[in-house]
This record gives C-alpha cells, structure tokens and sequence, in this order.
C-alpha cells in the first residue's frame, strides 16, 4: 500500500505550535515510507477564514520547511461532491431528511437529551415551510470500535451516537461529511492527528461505512499542554510558528523539538531531519500528552547554533539586521562568530552581540562612565596595542595583563573594563582579546582613540 497522509488547517487563523506538530508527523511518516502527504485547507467555515489565514499557515510550513505533494485542494471547491454523497446516502436509505423546526430541537435539549430520531423512519407528509437537513442514520446496536496505532482499540456503545446533520437547510454540506469525502477522493490511507478529534472519527465511520468505502489508518496523538499542565493556550506563551522565528529559534531546531512533544526514538534528544525520516514510526508517538518546555527547546535551538557553519551564520545575522554593513564589518563578524555563537541561545542573542562587529559604535551609561574613568589605562593600551605586530587573542591578553601587572597594581578591572567599553560600548560583552583579534589591530587602535578623544 502506497501511504498518503494529509495536513487539513482550518484558515481561520495562524498555524500554531499544534498544528505545526501534527503536519511534521504526517510529513514524516510518508517521507519515512516513500508515500505523498497532501495539504488540504478546510475553509467550510465561509465566515471566519481568511485569505490572510491561508497565507500564514502556508508561510508557517515554508518556514519550517515542510514540503506537501500536488496543489492544495481547497474544501469548498468539493462543495458540490459534497452534496452529490449526501444525496447518494439518501437513495441508499443511509440517510434521511428531517423536519424538526428550531423549537423542536430547543425542546429537546431542554429536556436533557438530543435529537430523538423522530424523522428516521417517519412516512409523514412533511409540514409546510420547513427547509429539510439530511441526517445520516447511525446504528442502533452493538458497539462501534476504532483501530487507533497510538490509542490502541478504543470502543463505544453504538447508542451514544447520534443521527448527526451531514447537509444543512441551506443545502451547504457539513464539516463531518466534507472530510469524509475528501479524504476518501484524495485517497488519504492515514489520518494522523491530535486525539481531540476521536469523537469525530466515531462519526466520521459512520458515513464511511454506509459508502462502503475503506477505512483509512488512524493516529490519535495527545494534545500539547503547557508547562502547568493545562491545555496549551495564549496565556503559554507563542503559539504562532512565525512567532518562534521572530523569537530567534531555527527551524531545524523547531523541527527537532516538535519532534519530541510527543514522538520519541529512545533517549535520542537531538537529531537531523534526515534521522527523524529514518527512525519516525507511529509506535513511537507517546499515549500521554507533551507539555510544551521552553528551557529544552532553548538547549535544543542553542545546541543547533553551535554546531552550524559561521558563515551560514553571518548570513542569517546580516539578514535580520536589514542594516548597511560594510566588508570590512562582515570580515570582523566572520572572525568573530566561533566565540559568539557559544554564548547564543537564540538568533536574537547573536544579533545582539553581532551589533559590536557591524552597527554604528554607541556608548551605554556604563560603558561612557568606564571611558571617563579609564583614560590613563586606555592611552597605555594604545600605546601598547600599537606595538604589537601578532594580534592574536593570545597576545592581546598577554599585553593587557602586562599593564595590568606593571602598571595598575594587578587589579584587571582598571584596564579590562575601560577597553571592553571602548571597543563595544557595553558594560557586557564576550570576551574583550577574541572581539579585539576579530577587529584586528587597526580597527582596535582606532577604536581607542576615539574613546580617548
């Protein structure tokens, strides 16, 4: 069997960390098998989507790079296929139509249960003025059993499901139909999604069933929670992909993490896509939820940062800076990078400090007070540094510690703090001989003389 997984946001807002997580697990599993994963937008609801929404989900995928097979199929451009399954349920005697006004359905309710399949076999003329739903006609007896390969078999009695609406009055078809359909159409052979779905699935075999079609292969995966427990929400934190890349993760170390909200491959933490495709199974997918944990995915993003090439880092720096830079600025950021990058969780901290090699030099409260301070140690450093013809990180930190030494009774501050505050004009930075070797003796001495002028 040729495997064919399916990713179906609803466009009415962004793709959040959820819905993220359950496109890489279809992503995964049909790359993992050599089968198709189709991206289908399910916009029956007319009212709350948006072409913006579409946008952002798609915009989600390109960023995480999760790639899908063929066009999008759009759902309401099936409507009319839609309709045509009802009505072939109707003639099957599958289906039915049914009468009840508003206030009937309100009475029943009120009453404590709900609708009470008064229309099921009901022969009677129908009453004026009463536009007809279709409703499909669920057993009656037994129990109704689900496959699940992360649930296990998860069974109901049949007598809990209703007589549900598959067409409306307006003759517009119903969610529960329309996936049903499609999924049949798209010859979808797996359905991997979150287990807030498993009632739905119930029903979903009901219509399945009664077009004598196949029954596709289900995934009920644990929803995410949050770090108290609770179902993830906005009051969480980010919950919009693109929101995780403003906040400066990788998406590498994206797909990494949403990995392991739920999936796992022994104690393996951190992997390459090209291992997640080679161990990803639906036996891995854990039976109890993720909680959403923002200090592993900070050492999950931190450990990506460090082990990428310096200069696909410079470039990815250079790009969110959005700034002039100059190439002289770009060579110093470049020298820089091994020693920035280790003191980098996040692509917003490297940018951060990356502001020392290529943004206009400014002075902070602390560092000015540093410089003002500091003239007789920065005039000595001049001196000092103008001498020197290796301008390694080694002998930079030789020649501060020998005026350290021999000049300012030993006390490293009086020196350390007024160059660090010249050269970067911070009170904090990484290490002062590594910034200096990066920016070379010329730059260095200049940078120093400014600060004594």
């Amino acid at each position: 069997m040729s495997i064919v997984t399916r990713f179906p946001p609803s466009p009415t807002g962004f793709l959040h960390i959820g819905g993220a997580r359950t496109a890489l697990f279809n992503w995964a599993y049909a790359r993992a098998y050599g089968g198709k994963m189709m991206m289908r937008i399910e916009d029956t609801d007319k009212e709350r989507s948006t072409p913006e929404a579409v946008q952002a989900i798609i915009d989600g995928m390109k960023w995480l790079n999760i790639d899908y097979d063929g066009d999008i199929v759009y759902q309401t451009a099936n409507e009319q296929r839609h309709i045509d399954v009802a009505n072939e349920l109707l003639s099957r005697g599958e289906a039915y139509y049914c009468y009840c006004s508003p206030e009937e359905l309100a009475e029943m309710r009120e009453k404590g249960y709900g609708y009470d399949r008064r229309w099921r076999d009901n022969d009677a003329t129908p009453p004026a003025g009463i536009k007809p739903v279709i409703r499909i006609k669920s057993p009656l007896d037994g129990d109704v059993t689900i496959h699940d390969q992360v649930q296990g078999d998860v069974t109901i009695p049949s007598k809990q499901l209703d007589d549900f609406i598959i067409l409306r009055s307006d003759g517009t078809p119903t969610y529960m139909l329309a996936v049903v359909v499609d999924d049949h159409d798209m010859g979808i052979t797996h359905v991997i999604r979150g287990d807030d779905h498993l009632t739905n699935t119930f029903r979903q075999q009901v219509i399945i069933k009664a077009m004598g079609w196949d029954i596709p292969v289900y995934a009920h995966m644990p929803l995410i929670h949050g770090e108290d427990g609770a179902k993830l929400s906005k009051r969480h934190g980010a919950l919009s992909v693109t929101e995780y890349d403003d906040m400066g993760y990788l998406p590498d170390a994206m797909i990494n993490y949403l990995a392991r909200l739920g999936w796992s491959h022994g104690d393996d933490e951190v992997f390459s896509r090209t291992q997640l495709l080679e161990w990803f199974s639906l036996e891995g997918i854990n039976k109890s939820p993720a909680r959403m944990d923002f200090k592993k995915l900070d050492d999950v993003n931190q450990h990506y940062i460090h082990a990428m090439d310096n200069a696909a880092l410079v470039d990815i720096v250079l790009t969110r800076y959005n700034g002039d830079v100059l190439d002289d600025q770009k060579s110093w950021l470049l020298a820089g990078m091994e020693e920035l990058k280790l003191r980098a969780v996040t692509l917003n901290d490297l940018v951060h400090d990356a502001l020392i090699y290529i943004a206009p030099l400014t002075y902070e409260e602390k560092a000015q007070n540093a410089i003002d301070n500091g003239q007789d140690a920065l005039k000595a450093l001049y001196e000092a540094f103008s001498a020197l013809t290796d301008f390694s990180d080694e002998s930079v930190e030789k020649s501060v510690k020998d005026l350290v030494d021999n000049s300012f009774d030993g006390k490293y501050g009086k020196v350390g703090m007024p160059l660090r505050a010249a050269l970067t004009g911070r009170g904090q930075s990484p290490s002062v001989p590594n910034i200096a070797s990066s920016l070379g003796r010329d730059e260095t001495v200049r940078r120093i003389q400014n600060a004594i002028n």
